[in-house]
């Protein structure tokens, strides 16, 4: 098995603080910038950065369905640097990480999943075609994101 890893990033006219902001509230926010990708969308525990558990299913083509329980940690701390997203059913985690953008008073948000892949044939086409499929569903969260911050 390999390790498979998916990963853009987007300029938003928004400071890091309200850009993390936004992406750390997991209640409120995070779910108006899903793409129809994601079905089932609970929070379970907390609803804010660390201490977050929620659950969701992502289907990223038409016959691949992941089901995700997803512990949030903030390694720096509350309020601080990337979120970390760890599913418990997989060895999927992704990580948002905000930073200072080209210009003053943006944003430059980059979101990178690894997971390990399947071996064979099956892990073969897994590497080859995953992370477009899945860094085109973040192209569209951080799409929702910018308008959402940019108000």
């Amino acid at each position: 098995m390999a390790q498979v890893e998916a990963s853009t990033q987007r300029e938003i006219a928004a400071g890091p603080g309200e850009v993390r902001a936004a992406l750390a509230d997991y209640r409120e926010t995070r779910p108006k910038l899903l793409p129809e990708h994601y079905s089932e969308y609970e929070v379970r525990e907390g609803g804010e950065g660390a201490g977050t558990v929620v659950h969701w299913k992502i289907q990223a083509t038409s016959k691949r369905v992941r089901d995700c329980l997803v512990d949030v940690t903030e390694p720096a701390g509350p309020g601080e640097g990337d979120l970390v997203e760890s599913d418990r059913n997989s060895t999927m985690v992704t990580t948002w990480k905000i930073a200072p953008g080209a210009a003053d008073g943006s944003s430059r948000v980059t979101v990178t999943t690894t997971w390990q892949g399947a071996s064979g044939i099956g892990g073969f086409f897994e590497r080859a075609f995953a992370p477009k499929g899945l860094a085109r569903i973040y192209d569209e969260m951080l799409a929702k994101l910018a308008a959402e911050t940019e108000k």
